[in-house]
């Protein structure tokens, strides 16, 4: 515990409480685990914080509506407590719904994405509270979804519904991280993103492969539409695809040019061989890069040795990561029709789940400069401010229905294992981002309507963050 994190020790222990029981409950949306019961234990959260919480039905899992306190600004948060699913099981060092702790580590499945996140920031509000005498300096509004991790299908519908009882200064997003050096990384936006499977059959059954000589392969076929897709330097290959593309301002080639490193603290993490980009490029193609990922692929035979047989059918499941002002429908389409000039008509594209369009924050609003503020304060650090994560999630309805600045700042590291076995994060960074959301909150708190936001004093001696 450091001097800055000292007098927050007894609510960040509690938030770790909090912690370790929502890490408990396997709330996987993908599987329809344990929503409604964690949906109701957060709320129980909320509820003993003086927070008054509305549950309504999703198309997957509840969504929480919760409101508490009064002033001048309103901070919207967005946070989810759906989580993604364990498997493989035998890869996990420890249990992964037990919240365990390993040389500075606690390890948990959601312990990083999102429940550490919730935790934390409740933690914050209890101790922002503690300081003005069970108030809170302005309004708080909290949207907590349980479909985050299955394309939040509810959601935009939910907000439009909504968007009255959601207006708000801006709203602090739902993760953000803290890099290798110890600064605080923020993200002022989100690339967008499409779920596709291409299929392919050619047959009623599995053929003996001596009749590849006469029947073409699904497999080969796939191959084919795989490879059209992208040239070496990963760069998207169909006609039209970056027509729509917004171009990059002056403020966010700007933030991109003073972000440091070149990935290596990722590469060296997860033993990296074939890297598409070093260097400065790797930021840039990280915030403004759209890309197409092939996320797997099945058909034939799997099994041990060979079996000579020329499969009926198979599949790719592929996804589009997008940049601001792409439509996941334009692209659809134009992946269809690319298909077809290239004579793969007959390859089936299957929209899944729901796709999601890109959004970004104008660097120079007060809320996002607010928020770079009280992550400085916090850290004792100068953060690195990332125009765009390089990952996907619904932030658009907020920026479009709620004309709301969203900036992500939380408490993950590049070795959190997000989505992985060992999902983790580092106790210290907890803390920190207990810290982070006291800094905030007091910052808003303080701001009159109209006057801007006012930017907290850093509360010690600035780095660069090796220390």
């Amino acid at each position: 515990m450091t001097e800055l994190t000292a007098d927050l020790s007894a609510h960040i222990e509690r938030g770790l409480t909090d912690l370790r029981d929502l890490v408990a409950l396997p709330s996987v949306s993908a599987q329809g685990r344990m929503l409604p019961e964690t949906a109701a234990a957060v709320a129980r959260l909320l509820e003993d914080e003086g927070f008054r919480v509305q549950t309504f039905p999703g198309q997957v899992a509840p969504v929480l509506l919760a409101e508490a306190g009064s002033g001048p600004q309103t901070l919207l948060i967005y946070n989810h407590y759906d989580v993604q699913p364990e498997d493989p099981l035998d890869l996990w060092e420890s249990p992964p719904f037990t919240l365990t702790e390993r040389a500075g580590r606690l390890y948990g499945r959601g312990v990083s994405d999102d429940k550490g996140e919730i935790a934390s920031r409740l933690a914050a509000i209890r101790a922002v509270r503690e300081r003005h005498g069970g108030k809170l300096p302005l309004r708080v509004r909290w949207l907590i979804e349980g479909e985050e991790e299955v394309g939040s299908p509810s959601l935009e519908a939910f907000i439009t519904e909504h968007a009255e009882a959601l207006r708000a200064d801006g709203c602090w997003w739902e993760f953000g991280g803290i890099s290798p050096e110890g600064r605080p990384v923020l993200s002022l936006g989100l690339k967008g993103v499409m779920c596709v499977e291409l299929r392919c059959r050619v047959a009623e059954s599995d053929l003996h492969s001596s009749l590849g000589a006469v029947i073409d392969n699904p497999l080969y076929r796939l191959a084919r539409a795989v490879a059209s897709l992208r040239d070496e330097a990963g760069t998207v290959t169909i006609p039209g695809f970056h027509d729509e593309v917004r171009g990059a301002s002056a403020a966010d080639l700007e933030a991109i040019a003073r972000i440091p490193g070149d990935g290596a603290a990722v590469r060296e993490a997860f033993g990296v061989t074939r890297p598409l980009a070093t260097g400065p490029d790797h930021h840039r193609r990280s915030n403004l890069k759209p890309v197409v990922n092939v996320n797997g692929w099945g058909g034939g035979y799997q099994g041990e040795g060979s079996k000579t047989v020329l499969p009926a059918h198979g599949f790719v499941k592929l996804d589009f990561r997008l940049v601001p002002d792409q439509d996941p429908a334009r692209v659809l389409e134009l992946l269809r029709a690319h298909l077809a000039a290239q004579g793969l008509g007959d390859i089936e594209v299957v929209e899944l789940e729901a796709s999601q369009k890109a959004a970004r924050a104008d660097a120079d609003h007060a809320f996002v400069q607010a928020c770079v503020a009280a992550a400085r304060a916090a850290h004792g650090a100068e953060p690195i401010v990332q125009p765009s994560s390089a990952a996907s999630g619904p932030m658009h309805p907020f920026t479009s229905v709620l004309g709301v600045p969203c900036v992500a700042a939380g408490i993950g590291n590049h070795a959190g294992r997000v989505h992985a076995p060992n999902e983790n994060i580092v106790r210290e960074h907890f803390a920190r981002g207990v810290a982070f959301g006291v800094e905030l909150i007091e910052a808003l708190g303080r701001a009159e309507p109209g006057s801007g936001l006012p930017t907290p004093e850093p509360a010690t001696p600035l780095s660069d963050g090796s220390r």
